[in-house]
């Protein structure tokens, strides 16, 4: 019964971490509209480099020109508020401060604080970073806007698996400081893979053969390829978020995992 009405009480206080994530992140509106200038600036890049190819090689991967030109300012909205070049959490920091240990003696999950603090991150990012770039590519290009309520529903339900399955991703790139002296080796390879395999460059509709098959079967796709394919209507719904969930899930699991096991080597450390 003590830990049922525990966990009663936690969930007020994730509910007020999300919104500190989004006001904590607001005070900083600045950097966020200087973030949406770049984002849009490379996103016209983007897409006169797509627009090209597709002109080249016309319904490649199953997109016309103008889903290609969609698919570039989804995906440019999608850098913020699903933060695809790392970072994004201050584990690391209170890793090598020591701090850390604090947070793992509070009665609320370190993993799932650091969750709910990031959802409001993203919500406030998606909002500022994420509008900018869609807007200027609808009134320079042209791009495809959903006017079925239920692909919007099916698109958000995505976005926010999406946001989940990049938290968990960087939740154990940011445990690893841990184990690591400098983690700067692992926020590169991470930003690699992230980059190549999420669908952030070109849709991983046309990478070739088995590794169509490699990129389409990691958690990275879940990140931006999936939930931009429900924005376009080009995948399965019920299928696309099983998929999405099935990562959220397992990335949490090894968060949940890494989470028990820096506890046990604080401890073990005398911290």
């Amino acid at each position: 019964m003590s830990s049922h009405i525990r966990r009663c009480k936690t969930i007020p206080l994730y509910a007020r971490l999300v919104r500190y994530g989004f006001r904590k992140h607001a005070t900083y509106v600045w950097a966020a509209l200087a973030g949406a200038f770049t984002n849009s600036v490379f996103g016209v890049l983007r897409a006169y480099i797509l627009i090209a190819l597709w002109q080249t090689r016309p319904g490649l991967a199953g997109y016309d020109v103008t889903d290609a030109v969609t698919y570039c300012f989804v995906t440019q909205a999608f850098i913020g508020p699903m933060q695809l070049f790392g970072g994004g959490l201050g584990i690391p920091e209170r890793i090598r401060s020591g701090d850390i240990a604090l947070d793992l003696i509070r009665p609320a999950s370190l993993q799932l604080s650091s969750l709910a603090e990031d959802l409001g991150r993203a919500a406030y990012l998606f909002l500022v970073r994420g509008f900018p770039p869609m807007l200027l590519g609808a009134a320079m290009f042209g791009i495809v806007v959903p006017t079925d309520p239920g692909r919007w529903a099916a698109f958000l339900a995505g976005f926010a698996i999406a946001v989940v399955v990049s938290f968990g991703w960087r939740y154990l790139v940011a445990l690893s400081v841990c184990w690591l002296v400098d983690d700067r080796g692992v926020a590169v390879l991470s930003l690699v893979l992230t980059t190549f395999f999420s669908g952030l460059m070109v849709p991983l509709h046309i990478f070739p053969g088995w590794l169509g098959d490699l990129a389409a079967a990691l958690p990275w796709a879940a990140m931006v390829q999936l939930p931009t394919d429900l924005y376009l209507g080009k995948a399965p719904v019920l299928e696309t978020l099983a998929f999405q969930a099935f990562w959220a899930v397992v990335l949490l699991a090894l968060g949940a995992l890494g989470t028990r096991a820096i506890r046990h080597k604080v401890v073990i450390q005398g911290g």
